[in-house]
């Protein structure tokens, strides 16, 4: 099995497998993500990297195989299980509610809200009341962190692309996540802001500890911020290690995007290389 260990918490998965009647999805997939990493998962269409991302965050069941989390076995746990533990994933299409606000996108993610249960909006004002300040006091926090306070009263449907990501990334820091999955975020996204996101990703890292493990297909993007970075092909783990020794694997090349680009790559990665 593929290791990456840093030291402490981590995910581990062994031998996993999803299988949609005759297709394998996952077939067969081992690693470990530790503790304090930003690990990349990078892939051709088809690989299987959001199946995999589905089945340990809870959203599908596998066929076989198993999760752990902190050495705790976490197979097959609900999505709402793992989040209270502190694992979340986000989509590549950003789950927003967009008639709310920004603000208000953030303020409905921590759970066991005293304001949730009617005897207390009955009897328990005061607490109600006091619990919002200090929610509210937390998002204009977050969202000076990812520079998007200026958008805390925008109606979260009218954002960006770019910005929805931002927000997604504002949902984690509400609960505290210790490991978040995060499936392309780049798509949809322009330059400036995916800079602004990978800036908020290492600050996430560096100064709260976050463990991260992002699924995308911007090869610059994954080579500035990722260590170690995890091939999958056809469901399986095909290689791992640094970015820069994964973008000169000539297996990696061939099966990420074919022969007839290869060329083309080694010639981007040479000039990201030349950059100051």
């Amino acid at each position: 099995m593929l290791s990456v260990k840093i030291g402490g918490e981590m995910i581990q998965v062994e031998n996993l497998h999803k299988h949609f009647g005759g297709f394998r999805a996952v077939d067969g997939a081992s690693l470990e993500i530790a503790k304090g990493t930003i690990t990349g998962l990078i892939g051709p269409n088809g690989a299987g990297k959001s199946t995999l991302f589905n089945v340990i965050a809870g959203v599908h069941k596998p066929t076989s195989g198993r999760v752990t989390m902190a050495g705790e076995d976490v197979t097959g746990l609900s999505p709402h299980a793992l989040f209270h533990k502190g694992l979340l994933r986000t989509f590549q299409i950003a789950h927003e509610f967009s008639s709310m606000t920004v603000r208000e996108n953030l303020m409905m993610v921590p759970g066991g809200q005293s304001g949730e249960t009617l005897w207390n909006t009955w009897f328990a004002r005061n607490q109600i009341r006091s619990e919002e300040a200090d929610l509210l006091k937390k998002v204009d926090e977050v969202l000076d962190f990812l520079t998007i306070s200026h958008l805390r009263d925008e109606k979260a449907g009218n954002l960006s692309g770019g910005q929805k990501k931002l927000l997604e990334l504002g949902r984690t820091m509400m609960v505290e996540a210790r490991i978040v999955f995060l499936d392309e975020v780049g798509a949809g996204v322009n330059r400036t802001l995916l800079n602004t996101i990978g800036d908020a990703i290492v600050r996430l890292n560096k100064e709260r500890g976050y463990t991260f493990c992002v699924i995308e297909h911007d090869m610059d993007f994954i080579g500035r911020l990722c260590d170690p970075v995890i091939v999958m092909a056809e469901g399986k783990v095909l290689a791992q290690g640094p970015a820069d020794h994964i973008m000169e694997n000539e297996a990696v090349i061939e099966a990420y995007l074919g022969t007839g680009l290869k060329n083309k790559v080694k010639a981007e990665h040479s000039a990201m290389g030349a950059q100051p």
